[in-house]
């Protein structure tokens, strides 16, 4: 029996739970065999591009007439709202940028070449918000592999501005890159420092032949920095890479940070 923990299958009409820990990466274009919440009879599926369908889309998206984006995470929310519709910028002739709303722990396009940033702390040992959901959904291998991070310092394993990547584990994208975005009250240079840790990210990435990388608002939480601001520094260093990424997404959470996000492009990539 193999089966995808946590996610909904699809075949025609019929959503199918699965109950396992397969990653879902690993199942794609074979046949498989799935049982639904009840035990009842089993139902022999192949699993190709788009039948993969993420906790979120159960609850919205497939029921309500959203769709899948190329990237494993919905088109539309929320019964197909626009507001929450993936919106695309031209980066270059050969890479976009991708604003969505949704769970970046469901992001994913290829499963080989593709890599979300974690918001992460000095540590790298895990945390709250979106560092903790990250860890959670990666599993305990994840922490075990940020241990083997070395220190820079007693405590220290990545420095604000700067990022280290280690494998997904049981996230559905391949790669982790953890960078440490600045406090905003405390840091004596916010912006520089929050768009070195865009930058480091973008250059691991590239150094380590990622394609499709998806950020976060890097510091928006507990860290304080103002959205506004955030935005500007994010797009303007992601324009710096438009030759060196197939596909450069931020898959935001919130309503308000989203719409900061997107009319943030829409004035620095519509000139």
């Amino acid at each position: 029996m193999t089966s995808v923990p946590g996610l909904v299958c699809r075949s025609g009409d019929r959503l199918v739970k699965s109950i396992s820990n397969r990653n879902p990466r690993n199942l794609l274009n074979t046949q498989h065999t799935f049982k639904n919440r009840n035990n009842s009879p089993r139902l022999i599926i192949q699993i190709r591009a788009f039948s993969v369908i993420s906790k979120m889309e159960e609850n919205g998206g497939v029921a309500s007439g959203g769709g899948l984006s190329a990237a494993g995470v919905p088109a539309t929310t929320n019964g197909g709202d626009d507001s929450h519709r993936i919106v695309q910028f031209p980066l270059s002739p050969s890479s976009v940028l991708k604003i969505q709303k949704g769970d970046i722990t469901q992001w994913f396009v290829d499963g080989s070449s593709d890599a979300i940033v974690n918001p992460a702390n000095e540590q790298m040992l895990g945390g709250g918000g979106a560092d903790g959901a990250i860890h959670r959904a990666a599993g305990p291998e994840l922490l075990a592999a940020c241990y083997n991070v070395p220190e820079v310092r007693a405590g220290v394993r990545c420095p604000t501005g700067e990022a280290r990547i280690t494998l997904g584990f049981r996230l559905p994208a391949s790669h982790v890159i953890h960078t440490v975005g600045p406090i905003y009250d405390v840091d004596s240079n916010p912006e520089s420092s929050l768009r070195s840790a865009y930058r480091s990210c973008l250059c691991v990435a590239r150094d380590n032949n990622i394609q499709y990388i998806a950020f976060t608002a890097i510091s928006c939480g507990v860290y304080g920095y103002p959205c506004d601001e955030a935005a500007t520094v994010a797009i303007s260093t992601v324009r710096e890479f438009a030759n060196d990424f197939k596909e450069v997404h931020f898959v935001l959470f919130s309503d308000e940070i989203y719409n900061v996000w997107l009319n943030k492009a829409n004035e620095l990539l519509q000139k």
